[in-house]
């Protein structure tokens, strides 16, 4: 994908990523690192999205498949897939998603707001939509999809000081 627009005053740039064959992303600034993807040790009794965790320079680190939390079909993992290390506050979390495709930098103008069917403002993951090259990417929100939303949350782990 290229760049919607050039990089100005009040413009954001994101990672763009794909699940289940959609385009999302999420504030660049919210993005610690990105990982490939390496198996992970099951939690008995957690969240089905919650695929268990992995150990970060020393840090245990949740990692969330990000298909499964999005209520997308899920094909587990591949060889192009990937793990973006999330970091909100003081806490992180790795969302498992089947690429990484870009960083793109956005006009705030250019995010629409999601529909209010396709969900309420307060408990939905995606908080805004962005046409891009005839293709429609979903603008997630870090926080709701770490710490709220369906099923249980505050999987994420504290950042080490």
């Amino acid at each position: 994908m290229d760049s919607l627009a050039r990089r100005g005053p009040g413009h954001g740039e994101y990672v763009a990523f794909r699940v289940a064959g959609q385009s999302f992303c999420v504030d660049i600034m919210t993005v610690r690192e990105i990982r490939g993807w390496s198996a992970e040790t099951r939690v008995p009794q957690a969240p089905a999205y919650m695929r268990g965790v992995t150990n970060l320079r020393g840090a245990i680190l949740p990692i969330i498949d990000a298909a499964t939390r999005l209520d997308l079909p899920s094909a587990g993992p591949s060889a192009r897939s990937v793990t973006i290390v999330l970091q909100h506050g003081d806490r992180l979390a790795g969302l498992l998603v089947d690429e990484v495709s870009d960083i793109v930098t956005v006009a705030p103008e250019d995010i629409q707001p999601t529909p209010d069917l396709a969900c309420t403002a307060e408990d939905g993951f995606v908080c805004g939509l962005i046409s891009m090259n005839g293709d429609l990417m979903s603008k997630v929100s870090v926080e709701r999809l770490l710490f709220g939303g369906p099923g249980p949350t505050d999987l994420a782990a504290p950042v080490a000081a």
